[in-house]
């Protein structure tokens, strides 16, 4: 899962940093056999760069990168489809979610068969896609350095934004910057918690304590389902609705 930050700070109070490693895993190497498909040499190919730092991040083994690797280079692996899904949850949110899959019609039940348990509503391409921008984010802990310093560091890599928190912070760029700009904050500040191109709400809607929990079991759905990549929302709960769901 990737978001905004009020998004991101859910997911933490949610315990979702617990989420079993070969989930994220399989999303990750799903990225990578994706990403391989034009060229296994990461200098040609920025995408691959961009998997293989998100790979290396998660702490995923050397020897399961290199088997994706080897399985591309000999035409080999399998062969996803990159699929967009938008619609509406709760209270009026909107809700895109990114798949890959070996299974159109398969995928598009689960996801939509989610969306109605929940509350929600799959809509057209481009239902909510409008209400975005398509960024790239790249997100470090509060412990790496102070919001002064990261401000510096992001203005110079030539990042669009950051905004800082107690959390951490929150970097966002122009989609085609991305590789530049990660790969200038790594230098200073090593590789990111979490990097990656997404979806960012041009604004927020609030939602009460009852759209809210609906919201946040729809969003475990997706969550659990080994065919989504990413999902990314407009919700704005507040800190006592989070602190009694939680």
């Amino acid at each position: 899962m990737a978001g905004h930050s009020k998004f991101k700070n859910i997911m933490h109070r949610k315990g979702a940093q617990d989420k079993k490693r070969a989930r994220v895993f399989g999303r990750l190497i799903k990225e990578l056999t994706v990403a391989a498909r034009s060229s296994t040499d990461p200098d040609s190919n920025p995408r691959l760069r961009s998997a293989l730092s998100a790979a290396r991040a998660a702490n995923m083994p050397k020897d399961n990168i290199e088997r994706v690797l080897k399985r591309a280079e000999g035409g080999e692996g399998e062969n996803y489809d990159e699929i967009r899904y938008e619609g509406y949850g709760p209270g009026g949110t909107a809700l895109i979610v990114d798949a890959m899959t070996d299974n159109r019609n398969r995928t598009a039940s689960e996801v939509r068969a989610a969306f109605n348990k929940f509350g929600g509503s799959l809509g057209e391409t481009g239902s909510v896609s409008f209400m975005f921008d398509r960024v790239g984010q790249i997100i470090y802990p509060a412990a790496v350095t102070d919001a002064d310093t990261m401000f510096e560091a992001v203005l110079e890599a030539g990042a669009e934004n950051v905004e800082s928190d107690e959390t951490g912070h929150e970097v966002a760029c122009a989609p085609d910057d991305f590789n530049a700009v990660r790969e200038a904050l790594e230098t200073v500040f090593g590789a990111p918690e979490e990097s990656g191109l997404t979806w960012k709400p041009q604004n927020l809607i609030a939602v009460d304590e009852g759209q809210a929990s609906t919201l946040l079991k729809l969003l475990d759905a997706l969550d659990d389902n080994d065919d989504v990549q990413n999902v990314s929302s407009n919700f704005d709960i507040s800190d006592d609705v989070i602190a009694k769901l939680a």
